[in-house]
């Protein structure tokens, strides 16, 4: 039988940050209000696109597989800040990393999209199509962020994370997934002012991230735990069986009542979003490349992931990894410099903003 085995991972983290001090100068908050309802004391904002951003990631995880870009059959990218939508930023990532001739696909399930990505890339591998593909999440939320409204204004940041699956006679990978969208209340989280069904002769507003938080915070944390209990069952694992947990960084409270749910230790929890803020589909995908550089990923690991976005899709996943833990290749891809502070680099975006 053949498996998508993980053999690289690679992240990229934009340099410039805003503290939850720094947005207190933009919306009427404070580092206390922030931290103790989100977790979140910093957020990252990206000076380069979001095609910029997966390359990276993308280059870095094909060093950590000891490949280069023409070896890879598929390029996934996962993400709802595309750089263009047509041509898809797939594409550009794959001229970046120089994939002549793979297949490259946009796909967009928000803030589940990595888990949705890294089923559809592996099913392509363990039914022979393909032998190799780079599963990348890319964002920059921080586009779609409405500076003058403080509820969303503090969540979100830039990202990027990336895997590169190989075909494997070992029991690795994805080996169990369930992947699922409640259409019910599809509004309660969802991005205005973006899309085709608007008169594109008429002025609108900025786009503008919308979410009814207590509504998110219950749905969340029922759908990804059943989502759990169901990939649970399809591996015939236990809770006991799992390794670490990594979960979607939305909101550390939605983390801690997962947690809760399923009975997992603080010790076996894959948690940063204190650093980056909800980078949308790019936080599992870094969380669990951080995982392993901190050593909480060992060797043949079981890892349980789950996520929930916007649609509202959900997300959950059984990972085998294997015996590696270590890049073949070190690291190397490197963004442009970066001259401005996070303060600097949203300022237009703040005025237009607070002008509206």
């Amino acid at each position: 039988m053949t498996y998508a085995q993980i053999t690289g991972w690679g992240k990229c983290i934009p340099p410039a940050s805003i503290s939850n001090d720094e947005i207190s100068q933009i919306v009427d908050t404070n580092d206390e209000w922030i931290a103790s309802r989100t977790g979140i004391k910093s957020r990252r904002v990206s000076h380069v696109s979001t095609a910029d951003l997966a390359t990276a990631a993308a280059l870095d995880a094909l060093a950590c597989a000891g490949i280069e870009g023409k070896d890879i059959d598929l390029i996934l990218l996962a993400t709802c800040s595309p750089s263009t939508m047509v041509a898809n930023t797939a594409s550009m990532v794959q001229k970046n990393i120089g994939a002549i001739g793979a297949a490259a696909c946009d796909t967009n399930a928000a803030c589940s999209g990595f888990l949705y990505a890294m089923q559809l890339a592996t099913a392509q591998i363990r039914a022979g199509m393909i032998k190799r593909a780079v599963v990348v999440a890319a964002e920059r939320m921080t586009w779609y962020v409405n500076w003058a409204k403080r509820d969303s204004a503090v969540l979100f940041g830039d990202g990027a994370g990336a895997v590169v699956l190989e075909a494997s006679d070992e029991p690795s990978g994805l080996l169990a997934s369930k992947i699922g969208c409640d259409t019910e209340d599809r509004n309660i989280l969802h991005i205005a002012n973006c899309g085709t069904d608007l008169n594109k002769y008429e002025p609108i507003g900025p786009s503008d991230l919308m979410f009814e938080g207590r509504e998110i915070f219950k749905r969340a944390v029922k759908g990804m735990s059943q989502a759990c209990d169901d990939v649970l069952t399809q591996a015939n694992l236990s809770l006991d069986d799992i390794h670490v947990l990594v979960p979607h960084q939305a909101n550390l409270r939605i983390i801690q009542a997962i947690q809760q749910k399923l009975n997992i230790a603080d010790e076996k929890v894959m948690v940063n979003i204190d650093k980056y803020g909800n980078t949308s589909a790019a936080t599992i995908a870094i969380a669990l490349c951080e995982a392993v550089e901190n050593g909480l990923i060992k060797p043949h690991a079981n890892i349980m992931s789950a996520a929930f976005g916007a649609g509202l899709t959900w997300a959950a996943s059984y990972i085998k990894w294997g015996e590696r833990v270590t890049p073949i290749n070190a690291p190397s891809a490197t963004l442009p410099p970066c001259d401005k502070t996070g303060l600097e680099l949203i300022a237009e975006s703040v005025r237009h903003c607070v002008d509206q």
